[in-house]
């Protein structure tokens, strides 16, 4: 699998280049050997064991067991919030060349109840329901008129930018559409005008032909390492269905999102030992809704197996020492 040398790749939704460089490892194995064993944290003194008795705030959303009647998931405000919610709208202003908008909006956790169940560890029923509370608590903030867009993601472990061993996602609700997104936008609605079709549709089509990146498919949705992967073993998953808004995404296409999800990691786990990772959702923005039928949502997974240096700083050019395939013949072993 490790069979090129170096090449240049261009990727077809916000045509960066990646370097895929397979030839600066001599075994892609050895990146695996680097990942330190993950070190578990004791639940004493965890402030997600009672949020609420940890100045949390009282929940803004709860789920609890119909038997037990304990709490199974809340979503609270963030005790240290990078944005912070007010019932007036920011206005634009400039200082001196530059423009700046108040840091108005939304930081909230949505906190599972086990200590050391993170994503792939829940039960289906558990998963379904973290996806279901995203979803409840994006719809309650549509009503919010100063937003553009909100970010789900999920930091597991230090190396991803978790402080706090317990599992938790994180909601940011913000006043503009962030670049990274506006970028992958614009190069979705480029795609469309051109060719008259979703560019996703068109990976996913490509990745179902070429079979040799995907390392997960059922009914609804589909993972795989992408032919342009910015990263060594990054996944994206995709509903099969187009659809540009996470939050009109019905429970049974969902569902299937959150088992290639979570199929997804556990091979990461299996296969990695574990790494620390991101995994976000890029979804449509809120208003103008028309604008973005030409998207399609999906979620991106990075795990944390390298460093950009120099060059990735100083060009916007990532260089990827893991060929996509071989990242994916590695994932699906058993």
């Amino acid at each position: 699998m490790n069979h090129i040398k170096s090449e240049l790749r261009q990727d077809l939704v916000s045509g960066d280049w990646v370097v895929i460089a397979p030839a600066r490892m001599k075994r892609p194995e050895e990146i695996i050997k680097k990942i330190e064993k993950r070190k578990k944290v004791s639940l004493k003194n965890c402030p997600f064991e009672a949020p609420q008795a940890s100045t949390h705030g009282e929940p803004l959303l709860i789920y609890t067991d119909p038997k037990t009647m304990n709490w199974t998931l809340q979503i609270v405000p963030n005790k240290f919030p990078a944005l912070i919610h007010q019932d007036i709208c920011p206005t634009l202003v400039r200082r001196g060349p530059y423009s700046v908008y108040g840091g108005v909006g939304h930081h909230e956790l949505v906190i599972t109840r086990d200590h050391d169940k993170n994503f792939l560890h829940l039960s289906t029923l558990a998963a379904n329901q973290v996806f279901q509370a995203f979803r409840d608590r994006y719809l309650m903030l549509f009503n919010d008129k100063c937003l553009s867009y909100i970010s789900i993601f999920h930091n597991w472990g230090p190396k991803a930018g978790a402080s706090i061993y317990h599992p938790h996602y994180q909601m940011i609700a913000i006043s503009v559409t962030p670049p990274d997104v506006e970028h992958s936008l614009r190069g979705s609605k480029r795609w469309f005008k051109e060719h008259k079709t979703c560019v996703h549709c068109k990976m996913m089509e490509w990745e179902k032909k070429e079979k040799t990146r995907v390392i997960y498919e059922n009914k609804g949705a589909i993972a795989f390492t992408p032919f342009v992967s910015r990263e060594p073993f990054e996944i994206r998953v995709f509903p099969k269905k187009h659809l540009p808004y996470f939050e009109n995404t019905l429970d049974e296409e969902m569902e299937f999102v959150v088992e290639a999800l979570q199929k997804s990691l556990q091979m990461l786990q299996r296969s990695l030992k574990d790494p620390d990772y991101n995994f976000f959702i890029h979804t449509a923005p809120l208003r103008e809704k028309k604008e973005y039928e030409h998207y399609h949502w999906h979620i991106e997974v990075l795990p944390k197996l390298d460093i950009s240096a120099g060059f990735e700083l100083g060009t916007g050019i990532e260089i990827n020492s893991v060929d996509p395939d071989f990242a994916a013949n590695i994932l699906r072993r058993k």
